[in-house]
């Protein structure tokens, strides 16, 4: 699996519109759900049951607990919430969530919403806020299923806008066979709107060059995710960087059944014409870092098989792109390109400074931003201590508490960016919620600077979208 997946058991039933057990928003440790069967069906019963189970005797209105729990990460911003914790309606999976500017100065945002991660039913939500994100529209939803067994499933939405105003959105396409996952095998199609959101497109598919790295029987797609938003380039072209998982047909061999051992490398691609408003089939993509090119860095124990994901890109004072990466070696890689990104250097720990220490992370999302004051915000999450950076799912995730660190450029240094001491962001104490239980914090997030007023955008436990501003107050000292 491209994530790590929590889980249930079944005892006695309990109504979900009265509650859950008080203090978890979704199961108290050790409860274990037929995991099989949710991923399988979507359909959160046991065989024989009418209603998701829980004790009795610590009921407490779902209500009551979504307001405790959205609280825990102390944010400036909600955009969406759940309406259950048990994914009885169906939307308790919220994430790869991407807040930009849309071509009439409101707000807009993209995500990808399901039962719950893995259930099969992704779809594209788009919404739009004209009061600087206090209020949002209410959800749309732009492309793939409302729930399982109505379609496809659409994953992994990103926007761009072309100079005339519209709106693409382009995302994978399950198609129906898959290689690697079922939400990471499928075309790249993609949607557009010429007003402002208010109706979309019927959906097309954009041609994807076949790689070495691909299935070599074509008629399976390519495993690829985009989760950033993409970069303008230096002619104002869009540009953006994406994992590839290579094919079980040809990866290196794992020496385990962790997905944490599935073989990904980092590829890039730029989006030749988009501000000729194409029809999607007729949109253009240059690759690079392409096939053997790719960046790779080696799992920790097995080296010569690559974990190398989720790029994410920022421009330097001197016009260089620099790009942060997740990896299963316990820190973060980065990367550098002098060419604007037609070319990318061999990748490298990301050290606070030239000679010092690595920025610890697990296999989880690193972002880096540029701030409205022209510093860098790096978000990672560094208490796990680098033992088994895979370790993902369930309550005991390493994935939480998020920190931040503030990256200022050095000109003349070898790595261009040098990074503060990190300082705690947010938490959520552990406590899990919704169908996996999860406690992720952090990640899959996006970033907006808008009249000096910096914000992370943040799907709190791939549950709530919620956003958290970046003063200079939490700034200072870094």
């Amino acid at each position: 699996m491209p994530e790590g997946q929590g889980g249930f058991s079944w005892s006695s039933p309990c109504n979900t519109t009265q509650g859950m057990p008080e203090g978890q928003g979704g199961f108290k440790k050790g409860e274990k759900m037929n995991r099989q069967r949710f991923l399988k069906t979507g359909v959160l019963a046991a065989a024989g049951a009418t209603s998701l189970t829980c004790k009795a005797a610590a009921q407490e209105d779902v209500s009551a607990i979504i307001a405790r729990e959205m609280k825990r990460s102390e944010s400036d911003y909600v955009v969406y919430v759940p309406k259950s914790v048990d994914g009885s309606t169906f939307d308790n999976g919220n994430e790869h969530f991407l807040v930009f500017d849309g071509p009439d100065g409101s707000l807009m945002a993209v995500w990808t919403q399901s039962t719950a991660e893995g259930a099969g039913d992704h779809r594209i939500m788009f919404v739009r806020s004209t009061d600087e994100g206090l209020t949002w529209s209410s959800p749309q939803r732009i492309a793939g299923p409302a729930r399982k067994g109505e379609g496809n499933q659409a994953s992994w939405g990103f926007p761009m806008v072309s100079a005339s105003g519209r709106i693409y959105v382009v995302y994978n396409q399950y198609q129906g066979i898959h290689d690697y996952h079922h939400q990471v095998t499928g075309t790249m199609d993609c949607i557009y709107s010429d007003d402002a959101g208010k109706t979309w497109s019927r959906p097309g598919t954009i041609p994807m060059k076949r790689s070495p790295l691909d299935h070599p029987d074509t008629s399976y797609p390519s495993n690829w995710i985009v989760w950033q938003k993409p970069v303008k380039d230096l002619s104002g072209r869009w540009y953006t960087g994406f994992t590839r998982w290579v094919s079980r047909a040809v990866r290196t061999k794992p020496l385990s059944k962790s997905w944490t051992e599935d073989e990904s490398v980092t590829e890039f691609m730029r989006y030749e014409n988009i501000d000729d408003n194409p029809e999607p089939k007729d949109i253009r993509i240059s690759w690079f870092a392409f096939g053997d090119r790719a960046l790779r860095v080696g799992h920790y124990h097995n080296p010569l098989l690559s974990v190398c994901q989720e790029p994410s890109i920022v421009r330097l004072p001197d016009d260089r792109l620099f790009c942060t990466m997740r990896t299963m070696t316990a820190y973060i890689w980065y990367s550098l390109s002098d060419d604007d990104g037609e070319s990318w250097c061999a990748p490298r720990p990301l050290l606070r400074r030239d000679h010092g220490r690595p920025i610890l992370e697990p296999l989880f999302c690193c972002p880096v931003y540029r701030m409205s004051d022209g510093r860098y915000l790096l978000v990672h999450h560094p208490e796990f201590g680098g033992v088994d950076p895979g370790k993902t799912g369930g309550p005991e995730s390493n994935r939480r508490p998020a920190y931040i660190a503030v990256g200022e450029y050095r000109p003349g240094a070898e790595q261009p960016l040098w990074f503060s001491e990190s300082r705690l962001l947010m938490d959520n104490g552990g406590h899990g919620i919704g169908p996996l239980n999860r406690v992720d914090i952090g990640g899959y997030t996006s970033f907006t600077t808008r009249g000096g007023n910096d914000v992370l955008w943040h799907p709190e436990r791939k549950f709530f979208l919620l956003g958290k501003k970046i003063t200079r107050e939490m700034v200072k000292g870094m």
